[in-house]
């Protein structure tokens, strides 16, 4: 008897009818099959519109077991599309004799996933109308038998059958047979003519013996192919480093280019130097540098010498400039900040922790510069840096024209700077550095947001302009100070700067060395791991 189920109509029976059973037609087995294991019927889907394919009848292939049952449709069930071409609808009606074409179909048990092996299906005029014969193929095999799980029918052995291994080339359509015989990759049902007459109403099912030559169109245990479409999850501080050898290198016409430009430069410039010189050597530019030797006395008396806060403010400024400009850089590449600074009072705040780092050396060096010139203008030292005649134009030529041609001016820092080195200080501490406060001013959240009409006057796009350009003068600044530093009396600058002595001792040198170690304690300090503490002094650090 079958197992019953659901009614295929409201109120109705269960279904199949009490006295349904399957009818076991024909086994027909060969030499070569396996035994054929106890069938289980199972019901059939009537409402299923597919149309069994027709398939051609060999005589070489050898005959399989088949198991072929029929059924029929009690009164006022609905039925449906006819199973083979031209037939009546499925299944046929209550009472249909075994010789309608309707009747009699053959069915094989159908076998998902990578477990479905490779069939062929045939019939023989010594055969039963309604049996179909299942064939495995053979193919060659990978030798690792696969791994089996649960029976395909009540009682059975545990599927794939022993010994079952995978196929070796999964993408082939076709393979041998041990004697030879052509095989069909896709299993198909066969078609009989007529099936007996039966009483019941069961589906069909089918049994497929297991052979111990059975092979997997495909291996279990190789994964299917996949590509990962979302992001990991991770944080861009976790991401991996690109290889060496993915990392774009120079091509060697970019590298030649390269040496070509260097080469260039460095004739410009002897070119230059050439050109000065001769330029000097004629007598109205004697004239000029004995009229102008490059400095000029300033008609207020100023005190010589350096005290120790302009040590000290040249110190902290050296310090917190080069930071500004490495923040300042970060702040400009920084896409994806990975922790954030929030005031406490301004929940809608929330800046990255490095514009908040930028921020707050930007507030220190402001300090710092306003100490710097109240105290310049209180010891009177502001007239060292600031021009208090015209003369300052012709002088700074001059000494601009001393310098590239190798022959440099009279240096007497001590007590007076040349006009060169004037114009120079006074434009970076009375117009670069105001024009950097005030554009990184426009660009902060300190800026206000409900004055419409100053906002309208001073766009952010011009502080935008600007602020970037006036840190590259900064950085211009600092290479040729350091290297005339270097070149005009390395021994004496750096006691003038340092060590407020007028003295070639080696000081003021210790005391740069030093400043150089405090420097790049702080140029590795500046991370998320030592500024996170140091931030939620003021306000609340978090993540993403």
């Amino acid at each position: 008897m079958l197992r019953r189920g659901l009614p295929r109509v409201p109120g109705g029976e269960a279904w199949p009818p009490a006295d349904a059973a399957a009818t076991v037609e024909d086994v027909v087995p060969t030499a070569d099959s396996a035994p054929v294991p106890d069938v289980v019927a199972e019901p059939a889907t009537v409402d299923q519109p597919t149309q069994m394919p027709e398939t051609t009848a060999t005589d070489e292939a050898p005959a399989a077991p088949a198991v072929v049952a029929t059924t029929a449709a009690p009164s006022g069930m609905r039925r449906g599309l006819p199973r083979v071409a031209g037939g009546e609808p499925w299944p046929p009606p209550a009472g249909a004799g075994a010789g309608s074409p309707a009747t009699a179909a053959s069915a094989v048990a159908p076998v998902s996933g990578a477990d479905t092996p490779d069939v062929t299906e045939t019939a023989t005029s010594g055969e039963s109308p309604a049996a179909a014969s299942v064939a495995p193929s053979v193919a060659a095999t990978t030798g690792t038998p696969v791994r089996r799980g649960l029976p395909r029918v009540t009682g059975a052995e545990p599927w794939p059958p022993a010994g079952t291994v995978p196929r070796a080339d999964a993408s082939s359509t076709s393979s041998e047979t041990p004697a030879g015989q052509a095989a069909s990759e896709t299993p198909a049902a066969s078609e009989t003519p007529a099936a007996p007459e039966t009483d019941t109403s069961a589906a069909v099912a089918v049994a497929t013996a297991p052979a111990s030559t059975s092979i997997l169109s495909t291996d279990l245990e190789t994964p299917l192919p996949w590509t990962r479409t979302v992001w990991n999850g991770r944080a861009p501080r976790h991401m991996p480093a690109a290889p060496a050898s993915a990392r774009r290198l120079p091509t060697w016409p970019q590298a030649i280019a390269g040496l070509l430009g260097a080469a260039a430069l460095g004739i410009v410039a002897g070119a230059a130097i050439a050109f000065v010189r001769t330029l000097l050597s004629f007598p109205f530019m004697q004239d000029f540098l004995a009229a102008f030797p490059g400095e000029y006395e300033p008609p207020i008396a100023v005190e010589p010498g350096f005290a120790p806060w302009v040590n000290w403010a040249h110190f902290f400024n050296m310090f917190l400039i080069v930071l500004i400009i490495r923040s300042g850089l970060r702040v400009r590449s920084e896409k994806r900040p990975t922790v954030f600074w929030t005031p406490r009072r301004n929940a809608k705040g929330k800046i990255s922790l490095t514009l908040w780092f930028h921020q707050a050396l930007d507030l220190l060096w402001i300090i710092n510069g306003v100490i710097f010139v109240v105290l310049l203008f209180v010891t009177g030292h502001w007239a060292r840096i600031v021009p208090t005649s015209w003369e300052v134009f012709p002088n700074a030529l001059s000494a601009a024209l001393q310098y590239v041609s190798f022959d440099w001016p009279h240096e007497n820092g001590w007590n007076n700077y040349n006009s060169l080195q004037q114009l120079a200080y006074f434009v970076t501490v009375f117009i670069a550095a105001p024009l950097a406060v005030a554009t990184g001013f426009r660009m902060s959240g300190l800026w206000p947001k409900k004055a419409e009409r100053l906002s309208k006057a001073y766009p952010v796009e011009w502080a935008r302009a600007l602020h970037f350009p006036i840190m590259l003068y900064f950085v211009a600044f600092i290479i040729a100070h350091v290297a005339l530093v270097m070149l005009t009396g390395f021994l004496r600058n750096l006691n003038h700067m340092y060590a407020s002595q007028d003295a070639v001792t080696w000081t003021g040198f210790w005391v740069f060395i030093a400043s150089l170690v405090v420097l790049a304690i702080g140029w590795f300090a500046a991370r998320p791991l030592v500024l996170a503490p140091i931030a939620k002094l003021f306000g609340k650090v978090s993540g993403r």
